[in-house]
């Protein structure tokens, strides 16, 4: 309060606040917690939107501020994501006006002092004891305003412009993967930087492959005959190639083969994932009258009844998966 009082002593708090009255010789505040005025401030600005420093600062606040960032979201093939591919992107954004060069000013001109503010870039309110200092919204706190605008950009510093943009992207990404392209987005005010470019990566499923992080899964067909003498065969590979693939006779449906390092590579790594290959084992159809003969004679040689239930078939299975209890 005798601070408040004070007008000597209030101008130096209001211009160097409580540090200002220490180096002064002043000991008004000395023993008293700071932390009010701290809880004060928390209060102020979750209600109204303000600090507390808001009451007493005068220092300018500058509304010069950096290019905003730009996000692209683009599509890319499961090929694209192992390989890596570059792309060229389009573009709109903001660059700085060429007649002007970013100051909004037209050739030759200069900026005015506010008259608003007269030059200050804040507005000082009254209230009670306290001095509110707000930021001028006529000059948005530089205490300057523009009098004779570029006729090209109408005083904005900027104008929209297409740009197309090659980004290199590399293998190993997935659907998700954010890459930050510095200094590719939109102009800033004079002597800010630019803002960055990021891109948004969404990998396209595929009609062959599944991914899962590094690796990859697929389904080969076989047929009864490949599946019960052993075969080997072709896997496509997500680069183009085959591999060959030697399966063991009597494979069943569902089992799954590993091709070591066929899979996508790290991202910004060296390990490599692989490929499962899981086998389906298809069952034969449209048998003409040979073929079905020599099936049957087939299922006579391995004792297998056609016409009515083979207990003994359905037995052994279930005790290779465990059921011990199995009721004939």
């Amino acid at each position: 309060y005798s601070v408040l009082i004070d007008p000597e002593k209030r101008a130096i708090y209001d211009r160097y606040g409580h540090q200002g009255l220490q180096g002064q010789g002043y000991q008004g505040f000395s023993g008293f917690d700071s932390s009010v005025f701290q809880d004060f401030e928390d209060i102020l600005g979750n209600f109204f939107g303000f600090s507390f420093s808001d009451f007493f600062a005068d220092s300018r606040r500058s509304r010069s501020q950096a290019g905003r960032d730009l996000v692209l979201e683009i599509t890319i093939s499961l090929e694209e994501a192992a390989s890596g591919v570059e792309k060229d992107l389009k573009l709109t954004r903001d660059e700085h006006c060429p007649v002007c060069q970013g100051s909004g000013l037209r050739p030759g001109t200069q900026k005015s002092v506010c008259p608003t503010c007269r030059g200050r870039g804040q507005l000082r309110y009254q209230q009670g004891f306290f001095t509110i200092t707000r930021t001028c919204s006529h000059c948005g706190g530089t205490g300057e305003i523009i009098s004779t605008p570029c006729e090209e950009c109408r005083g904005s510093g900027k104008i929209r412009e297409k740009k197309e943009i090659r980004v290199k992207i590399p293998a190993g990404v997935d659907s998700g993967t954010r890459l930050r392209i510095s200094g590719e987005g939109e102009a800033g005010d004079p002597g800010r930087p630019r803002g960055d470019l990021y891109v948004l990566i969404q990998v396209k499923k595929h009609h062959f492959f599944e991914r899962e992080g590094r690796d990859l899964y697929c389904e080969i067909p076989v047929s009864f005959s490949q599946a019960a003498l052993g075969a080997k065969i072709a896997v496509p590979l997500l680069n183009g190639e085959y591999e060959i693939l030697k399966i063991p006779a009597g494979v069943q449906s569902g089992e799954i083969f590993k091709i070591k390092n066929a899979g996508l590579r790290e991202i910004g790594g060296h390990r490599t994932g692989d490929l499962y290959v899981r086998i389906k084992v298809k069952t034969p159809s449209h048998l003409d009258k040979e073929q079905k003969s020599l099936l049957t004679k087939l299922a006579e040689l391995r004792g297998e009844k056609l016409e009515e239930l083979d207990k003994n078939v359905v037995d052994n299975y279930l005790k290779s998966k465990g059921n011990k209890d199995f009721d004939q």
